[in-house]
């Protein structure tokens, strides 16, 4: 009785959103190529849908992308919406809105996610706006609670990024969220699941959308840490910008990239396309290197989902060390240097061919 009379206010204040039900990820793609942060929200978008006994929907826009609407399939949807039209061959916000918020209407999901690109951002502020409905951005952890109230628990840095804000929209639907790369986990590729991928109409002509793509001139040198596969990173533990040539020797004997702490950005001794962490990127990488990073939350929250981690520090109590599989507590100068030799010595004798994560990790594992 107790536990019906502390529901009671709750579920009589909550409007009647019956006809609102399902978990939808807007899966972005650019050249027909997905965006990982898009099968990393199916993944977690899975998680919410089985919690609310629901369908995990996926919509996808552009030109000759019913693979990709099948892929959706193979990555966890029940459900996939999909609109091929000339128009959507690159990206523009009004014909992409339009599209989205006719099927939104139609379809009336409760949940809709959004990757927390600049692409994610541009789109799903439009939606919001014109809905219209609360948006929360840059989530980092995503939940829901149970029927009645079904709400999206989405939580984000605030206050400094010194705690986590859970975000609620209670009196509107659907609730709608962006979410940053490399914080959920994708679902493995599983060809043999089954779903329904439904064609919708596109919503505009091209004489009626104002912008035109002339060109598009795809960055040759941009650093990608969200998808990078190894990373070495340094914090304020170097000392300056000049130890930073260590770390990218290493990064380049293992085909990886360098990153950075919060700190070593704020110095000056690299910029902020490297910064690792809340107000940084969020990576999930299959190697990662934290060198002279002494573990504040701040920067776990970004790297801690690495498969594996090593870090270096000359102090042996860092709180790098308790998420870490391996550490080495010494001077990163003798250190990264020796790594560095050992990782080129493998090449060498394993032929051309790439060098694993794996190789590196035994590099280590001989100077723990």
């Amino acid at each position: 009785m107790a536990e019906e009379k502390a529901k009671g206010p709750q579920a009589a204040d909550m409007p009647d959103w019956s006809a609102y039900r399902g978990v939808m990820i807007v899966v972005e793609q650019r050249a027909g190529v997905a965006k990982n942060v898009s099968w990393q929200l199916l993944g977690e978008g899975r998680k919410l849908a089985d919690k609310l006994d629901t369908d995990l929907i996926a919509l996808v826009l552009g030109h000759d992308i019913y693979g990709l609407a099948e892929e959706a399939v193979y990555y966890g949807a029940d459900r996939v919406y999909y609109c091929d039209a000339p128009e959507l061959q690159d990206y523009r916000t009004r014909p992409y809105s339009r599209v989205c918020l006719q099927t939104i209407e139609d379809v009336k999901p409760e949940i809709v996610l959004f990757g927390a690109t600049a692409t994610g951002r541009d789109l799903a502020g439009a939606i919001a706006t014109h809905l219209p409905t609360g948006l929360t951005a840059d989530c980092t952890i995503l939940d829901v609670e149970p029927h009645p109230s079904r709400l999206l628990l989405a939580s984000r840095p605030a206050f400094s990024e010194k705690m986590l804000a859970t975000i609620l929209c209670k009196q509107y639907r659907p609730q709608m969220a962006t979410a940053r790369s490399g914080v959920f986990e994708a679902l493995p590729r599983d060809t043999a699941r089954q779903g329904k991928i439904i064609a919708v109409p596109n919503q505009m002509s091209e004489d009626e959308i104002a912008a035109q793509v002339l060109n598009f001139i795809e960055a040759t040198e941009t650093l990608n840490l969200e998808e990078a596969e190894i990373i070495v990173a340094g914090g304020r533990g170097l000392g300056g910008p000049e130890p930073f040539k260590l770390l990218q020797e290493l990064a380049d004997a293992l085909g990886g990239v360098v990153g950075a702490s919060r700190a070593a950005v704020d110095a000056g001794w690299i910029g902020h396309e490297h910064q690792v962490g809340q107000t940084g990127y969020t990576v999930r990488p299959k190697l990662y290197f934290a060198v002279g990073i002494s573990g504040a939350v701040q920067h776990l929250v970004g790297m801690q989902n690495s498969d594996v981690i090593v870090a270096i520090n000359r102090d042996a109590n860092a709180p790098i060390f308790k998420v870490a599989n391996y550490g080495i507590a010494g001077d990163l100068f003798q250190i990264i240097p020796a790594i560095t030799e050992a990782v080129r010595q493998k090449r060498v004798q394993g032929s051309a061919a790439a060098v694993e994560p794996v190789v590196a990790v035994e590099a280590v594992e001989g100077r723990k």
